[in-house]
């Protein structure tokens, strides 16, 4: 408690000097920067977006049989469970796993935060039963509740912070966007996550998985990819990793990536500079009039300096960085510009087939291995040369924003057979791609090329 007090007095002390610094009259001032849509632009787009039928708000249709009121996971819960996971050494574990998976030596602490769990999920569901009584819906018959947790184990509680709530009673709403030529899209926010789920941020949040590329006519796509220069190589990987996260209209803005879009989710991050800037870049560079016709026309666009940019549709104000970003997740309208550019525009997928190539193709990523107290330099092209493997590490790098743990597993195997050079590897492609899989085993995908065998023990000195 100490520490936390100290650090929001001295957060507090800097932030007023610089109030004051900033206000001192012979400080230089740092001006604001150049405005992307003038006020007539603001004034055309507020009135679009305040045309009849663009915006309707109700309750999503399952609340007919379920009532109003459900239970999902707090935002609050959910971060507290993340700092448990990484607590527990479980960080690097794909967002699919639930924290509360973890073995010993944090077996009571897993059956503490289980037990918490169910116990807040039962309460919170008392809530919603009490509350859809009250409107006349029928509650069923619930079984006994859960045990209760108990007090936290004090080691538990010394690590991780007493935990909030972990589930709570709301009503989740459905709201439909409508364009003036009869596109529309539908989203429902406080989406209903799994009970243990870290990653859970934004209830007025949304998701929509789009259509994926799998489900897209077969010359469609390869038109796209193109047009994109792929090589069959990289369109193969391409195809295969984009399940794990969507098609060209997927959209989420409830989670860790704040507003994640396209068919390897490029996220705007928390302060507006992610990687879906540089796709928005590459449209608004290559294909100006596309980008007036996707974006700016609605109210988004990209300042100069590689920030997101838009227009509050109700206000007409002008928001840049952490403040557009927001506002994208509460407004529906932004939200929804997004989807319609994926589903309907050619240029905004292929720049972001261009950008996945250009920020996440691993076949060039320099490698360094330490290895018997050598430092021995390469590149992944030396070791991976199927398409499995390039799969793995695109995945890793597209998720977690690295190809690790490759250069750690690399060192490993060439210590255990006795290789001196990086491309001496090759040949133990399939132990090291098996030995980085993340989300999905690409080994067993038939559409992909795949490592060589494995050397015979024969030929191998260690006899490994």
């Amino acid at each position: 408690m100490a520490f936390h007090r100290i650090y929001r007095t001295l957060i507090a002390f800097l932030l007023c000097s610089s109030i004051a610094f900033a206000q001192a009259p012979n400080s230089p001032q740092i001006p604001p920067p150049p405005p992307m849509f003038t006020p007539q632009e603001c004034a055309q787009i507020v009135a679009y977006w305040q045309a009849p039928g663009r915006l309707s708000t109700g309750l999503p249709p399952d609340s007919l049989k379920h009532g109003p009121w459900q239970v999902r996971l707090t935002p609050d819960g959910s971060k507290w469970l993340l700092n448990y996971q990484i607590v527990i050494g479980a960080a690097t574990a794909p967002p699919t796993q639930q924290p509360t998976q973890a073995q010993s030596p944090y077996a009571s602490w897993k059956a503490w935060v289980q037990a918490k769990i169910a116990w807040d999920r039962y309460q919170a569901q008392k809530v919603a039963d009490a509350a859809n009584a009250a409107l006349g819906y029928s509650v069923p018959k619930r079984t006994a509740p859960p045990p209760f947790p108990g007090p936290i184990p004090p080691d538990l509680l010394a690590a991780c912070g007493d935990p909030p709530p972990f589930a709570n009673a709301v009503t989740p709403l459905q709201t439909t966007v409508t364009f003036d030529d009869g596109v529309s899209f539908t989203y429902q926010d406080n989406i209903d996550m799994p009970p243990a789920y870290a990653y859970y941020r934004f209830p007025q949040g949304t998701d929509t998985a789009g259509i994926s590329l799998k489900a897209m006519p077969q010359q469609e796509l390869q038109a796209l990819f193109d047009a994109a220069h792929l090589t069959p190589e990289q369109a193969h990987v391409l195809a295969a990793v984009s399940p794990l996260e969507g098609g060209f209209d997927a959209i989420n803005t409830y989670d860790t990536g704040y507003v994640s879009v396209g068919f390897l989710q490029f996220i705007t991050a928390a302060n507006g500079k992610g990687d879906l800037i540089p796709v928005l870049q590459r449209e608004k560079s290559e294909n100006p009039s596309a980008f007036q016709n996707d974006f700016h026309r609605f109210g988004i666009d990209v300042t100069p300096d590689g920030t997101l940019d838009v227009v509050d549709p109700d206000t007409g104000a002008e928001l840049v960085g952490a403040q557009a970003v927001m506002k994208v997740i509460a407004d529906r309208r932004l939200t929804a510009v997004f989807q319609r550019a994926g589903r309907l525009s050619t240029p905004f997928r292929i720049a972001q087939i261009e950008t996945a190539i250009a920020n996440y193709w691993p076949a060039d990523f320099p490698v360094t291995v330490q290895l018997n107290g050598q430092t021995l330099t390469g590149k992944v092209s030396d070791v991976i040369h199927s398409e499995a493997g390039l799969a793995t590490l695109f995945d890793r790098q597209v998720n977690r924003g690295s190809i690790n743990p490759f250069p750690a597993v690399l060192a490993q195997v060439m210590q255990e057979h006795n290789l001196t050079n990086i491309g001496d590897a090759a040949p133990y492609e399939q132990e090291i791609v098996a030995k980085c899989r993340y989300r999905a085993d690409f080994l067993k995908n038939p559409h992909l090329s795949q490592p060589p065998p494995l050397p015979s023990t024969e030929n191998d000195p260690t006899g490994k």
